[in-house]
């Protein structure tokens, strides 16, 4: 009887299955993620704030139709994965970008939700099983969840391979080594699986921002320079074929171990309360230590007698220079490529400068921000590229002096 009720349950479960193509889609979404809120930011020039609203009130209505809807449909599910991946980057750009939260704040803040969600989850639920998520509360308890692995892989991406210098491509390698390192710990030494797949979630956040950035940043910032709206078109294909196939094949609707899974939650729950005690104290240990080891890398590159900004900005203040002399010409082909220029130049000093003074770097970082949507706008308005690359030109002449 047990049985046949925990099947009727999966029926009306409302999440797929945990398959090769679930991990698959989940990257490509991520990778989404990362790649589309940049391409509606800069490409289109819609600015930061306006992309927020935008891809949130697109990402409340879809989510209103995933609750609606009484089972898992394949293209509802994953477009509020989509969707939730671009508003939860942007939660995290705009604490860093607006408002001028650190990252390292925002990753112990999101890091802190994060935990608290799974807490109030399971003291609710007794399980984190996404095999599950079959009453309203728990579904909200998963989309809470989500969110949170978004914004904190957002916050902790961008905080090693931006602002402590790893790089895209070397942050994307120390993830899927990580991820390796924890499906041999599920193979080999029985890590359980309910925490196997939240650490595995919580670290394709930061891989597929990785691997977004990887492809679409200019070559000249170490990248491959796809552009993000070519690497958005590829990705948001890829991501419409595996729906198509998973909505007809069904592939992810059929479960094959759900009483094996509720056995196990039930008679190891000391067991597991351990491996996840020990988990969480070897992230702690490898985060705190990789930070240190990188931000004192960077310290070791910066003077020391240097407490502001004056006289470090020189080369900044002659690309935009040159930006506007381009833009004056009305010769916005050049304007481009001064902007991919300074973009790159900028991220490759943002380690040294931010170290010296973070404020300062932040406020110079959103001028930055908004010649460069300026700019690369499909149909670039010339009063608003003057207007951005001079206020810029204020803020880096100012903190050069």
């Amino acid at each position: 009887m047990k049985v046949n009720q925990d099947k009727m349950k999966f029926l009306l479960n409302k999440v797929p299955e945990v398959t090769i193509f679930f991990w698959i889609i989940k990257v490509l979404c991520t990778t989404v993620g990362e790649t589309f809120a940049d391409f509606l930011n800069f490409s289109l020039g819609y600015g930061l704030s306006l992309t927020t609203m935008i891809m949130g009130i697109a990402f409340f209505i879809v989510l209103y139709f995933q609750f609606r809807a009484t089972k898992y449909i394949p293209g509802i599910y994953w477009l509020t994965v989509v969707l939730i991946s671009v508003f939860g980057t942007l939660v995290t750009d705009n604490l860093t970008d607006n408002i001028g939260i650190p990252l390292e704040t925002s990753t112990i803040v999101f890091s802190v939700l994060l935990g608290l969600t799974f807490l109030c989850w399971y003291l609710s639920e007794k399980t984190l099983s996404i095999h599950s998520i079959y009453t309203r509360r728990r579904e909200v308890f998963y989309w809470l969840t989500i969110l949170f692995t978004f914004a904190l892989g957002t916050a902790v991406g961008d905080l090693f391979s931006e602002q402590l210098g790893l790089g895209y491509l070397l942050t994307g390698i120390t993830v899927i080594m990580i991820i390796t390192c924890v499906f041999l710990a599920r193979k080999f030494m029985k890590l359980d699986g309910i925490l196997t797949f939240w650490i595995a979630y919580i670290l394709t956040r930061p891989l597929g921002a990785s691997l977004g950035d990887y492809l679409s940043q200019p070559i000249n910032n170490g990248a491959l320079g796809l552009g993000t709206t070519i690497t958005s078109i590829i990705f948001l294909i890829a991501i419409l074929a595996i729906i198509i196939f998973l909505a007809v094949t069904e592939f992810d609707t059929t479960s094959k171990h759900i009483t094996a899974e509720t056995n196990q939650a039930i008679g190891s729950k000391k067991h597991v309360l351990m491996q996840t005690v020990v988990v969480l104290c070897i992230f702690f240990v490898v985060g705190i230590g990789g930070y240190v080891g990188l931000n004192n890398h960077i310290a070791s590159q910066t003077d020391a007698t240097q407490a502001t900004l004056a006289g470090q900005l020189t080369d900044f203040v002659q690309i935009e220079s040159d930006m506007l002399n381009d833009i004056n010409a009305n010769d916005f082909a050049m304007a481009k490529k001064d902007a991919d220029n300074l973009e790159h130049q900028w991220d490759t000093s943002e380690p040294k400068l931010r170290k010296i003074d973070g404020n300062t770097w932040t406020q110079i970082d959103g001028t930055i921000d908004v010649v460069l949507a300026a700019v690369r706008s499909g149909s670039p308005d010339d009063s608003k590229c003057k207007s951005a690359v001079n206020d810029s030109l204020s803020s880096l002449n100012k903190a050069n002096k």
